[in-house]
């Protein structure tokens, strides 16, 4: 008899725990939805991986090979992309602010539309890309990188309105 109460007080105790851990759940979801955690995806192998339309704030992609792979209309706000190869990489509509590209590889990368504003890119590789519409407001770039961007510059970024040449500083 003495078991049989400690298994029901114990059956109890975990059903009482399942409740109150579900509560939580549902008050966290419904109260803080916009709540994201940040990934690391250091040094991974993500090859025409699909990360498209998703929220990747603040998460790190550092030395990762992102070949193909599409994160257009993302969230990749203060994401880090140190060292990575995004060739071929789609990131159109993506909002890049403040994102770390430094030592990145942006061959054949669509940009169109993206957001860059505030975003380090002073060493990149960056070779018939696509870059109508992007908005490189306050992006620090090298000149040379700058005046190269300003001969494929065209568009007008439909999410701030501004011109592409004229956030690169085209003459």
């Amino acid at each position: 008899m003495l078991l049989t109460n400690y298994r029901k007080k114990t059956l109890s105790n975990l059903i009482l725990s399942a409740v109150i851990f579900l509560a939580i759940s549902i008050v966290t979801i419904t109260v803080f939805p916009s709540i994201t955690l940040a990934v690391d995806y250091n040094k991974q192998t993500l090859i025409n991986s699909d990360f498209s339309h998703q929220d990747l704030t603040d998460s790190s992609f550092d030395h990762a090979n992102l070949k193909g792979s599409n994160l257009s209309f993302s969230n990749l706000k203060g994401v880090r992309f140190f060292g990575a190869f995004l060739s071929g990489a789609n990131l159109e509509g993506s909002d890049l602010s403040y994102a770390v590209l430094d030592g990145t590889r942006l061959t054949k990368a669509n940009l169109k539309n993206a957001v860059l504003e505030g975003a380090f890119m002073t060493n990149i590789l960056i070779e018939n890309a696509t870059i109508e519409g992007a908005d490189f407001t306050d992006v620090l770039l090298r000149r040379d990188l700058q005046e190269k961007l300003c001969k494929i510059a065209t568009g007008t970024n439909l999410t701030t309105g501004r011109n592409t040449r004229e956030t690169l500083f085209c003459d």
